[in-house]
């Protein structure tokens, strides 16, 4: 699809001077659909590729707007979780949405990391298809192809708790079947050459997220839904801008 003909939709709730201003950031790359309640932009942009959609459910309009084709992806911005999630999944028929996050550390270092959420990636065959989409992600950001799996202790522990040894016995699998790399426990060395990190379940994945984000000064760009038909960002309302969030939407569309 060119450039010029992209449709990116993104919502604004809190902050709006935060979103305004990444889509300004990216003004000419693409056309941005920027979903409201009435008078939450006080001032809208001069651009003529950025146009603004008030609605008193812009959470609705934008999925309504993305899955009837007005719009070619969406990012969630700083519309609120719960609205937003449940119009995508009610839209799209599922009952949960897998995503893969675009983090990035306090250094500057940026990874892919999945699952994310608490009842995603739990078996070997989910951890497989997460794997498979993250890897097309990774190419389109310009990301390391190499994929690290993640378990819950070093090699040298096998024999300490029959979690840790059958975390490890499942990483081994799925590094095996996958063609990536054991990385152990150590996510810290992992981040260093592999663009594709995957956790070894839902809730340890979602804990390295909040973590680095809420903690750890580093940084959540977006994570794409991947188990739905359209390309649609999910974002944090604590992310710094949103520029990198339409960015890896744009890509995907590629």
């Amino acid at each position: 699809m060119p450039a010029a003909l992209r449709r990116i939709g993104i919502g604004i709730a809190d902050d709006p001077e935060k979103v305004i201003g990444s889509v300004l950031c990216v003004a000419g790359k693409f056309s941005t659909f920027c979903y409201c309640r009435p008078g939450t932009v006080a001032r809208k942009p001069d651009e003529s590729t950025i146009h603004i959609i008030e609605h008193t459910h812009p959470e609705q309009a934008m999925i309504d707007d993305l899955v009837s084709g007005k719009i070619d992806a969406a990012v969630r911005g700083t519309l609120p979780a719960n609205a937003t999630l449940k119009a995508l999944k009610q839209a799209e028929g599922v009952d949960h949405l897998e995503r893969i996050a675009l983090l990035e550390t306090v250094s500057g270092k940026k990874f892919l990391l999945t699952p994310v959420g608490v009842d995603e990636g739990w078996t070997v065959p989910e951890k497989l298809e997460l794997i498979k989409k993250g890897r097309e992600i990774a190419k389109k950001f310009g990301l390391p192809g190499k994929t690290g799996i993640l378990s819950g202790g070093r090699l040298g522990d096998v024999g300490r708790h029959k979690q840790v040894d059958a975390s490890m016995a499942e990483a081994e699998l799925v590094a095996k079947l996958s063609g990536s790399v054991h990385c152990e426990i150590l996510i810290e060395d992992a981040v260093d050459t592999c663009g594709l990190i995957i956790a070894p379940d839902g809730i340890s994945g979602n804990l390295v997220f909040r973590t680095l984000t809420f903690l750890g000064g580093g940084h959540g760009h977006g994570a794409p839904v991947v188990n739905i038909n359209r390309i649609f960002v999910d974002t944090s309302r604590a992310s710094p801008n949103y520029v990198n969030a339409l960015l890896l939407a744009a890509s995907l569309l590629e």
